[in-house]
């Protein structure tokens, strides 16, 4: 059973946590979670890259010059590769780059992912947010206080407007819902927070 350490906005403790086995606690799979990973960021790919080949620059409609008799090797086009401003290669064209995973794939990534981030530690559970009007301050004092490092995830339960203001700009927090929540944002994370109905949410969907 792995636990993680409950604190309050002040970063003051508030005891521990038992975190549900069949999501925190599963053996983690490696070789699927870096699959998730690859397959994320391939599918992260706008796939808009272009380039224009010798049929599709402008100008070389002409032959530059006469096939024969002036010695020079015979040409058809200025608008070749080999020539300056002509068309390119192989080059890159717009393609779709996505990649498709199995759903049990998909979810054992994610518990694998989870497992790893419990066992090493870094999962902070947050109990209660008790904030009214958005403080960037406070937010900064809490990473403070629970040591959070340079990368912070902090995954929630459902909307809170007030912390969502106070975190947006802060570009070392990343703050997400527990819906949404991916096997990089977790990998890329040196310590992730979690509110109560957060894990709750995620053990429900994917234990």
């Amino acid at each position: 059973m792995s636990t993680a350490p409950v604190v309050d906005l002040a970063g003051e403790s508030q005891g521990e946590l038992e975190l549900p086995e069949t999501v925190f606690s599963v053996i983690p799979h490696a070789t699927v979670m870096h699959q998730a990973l690859v397959r994320q960021l391939a599918n992260a790919r706008q796939g808009t890259h272009d380039s224009k080949t010798r049929t599709e620059v402008s100008g070389g409609g002409r032959k530059p010059y006469r096939q024969k008799g002036t010695g020079r090797a015979r040409q058809g086009s200025i608008r070749a590769p080999h020539y300056a401003g002509g068309g390119t290669v192989f080059g890159p064209t717009p393609r779709d780059h996505s990649v498709g995973m199995p759903r049990k794939q998909r979810r054992l990534a994610l518990r694998s992912a989870l497992s790893v981030k419990a066992a090493e530690g870094q999962i902070t559970i947050l109990d209660g947010i008790d904030l009214e009007e958005p403080r960037t301050k406070v937010v900064t004092g809490f990473l403070q206080a629970v040591d959070a490092g340079r990368r912070v995830l902090v995954v929630l339960g459902s909307h809170h407007d007030a912390l969502e203001l106070s975190a947006r700009n802060l570009p070392e927090v990343r703050l997400i819902l527990a819906g949404n929540v991916s096997v990089r944002d977790l990998l890329t994370a040196d310590t992730v927070v979690m509110t109560r109905d957060a894990v709750e949410h995620i053990a429900e969907a994917w234990g």
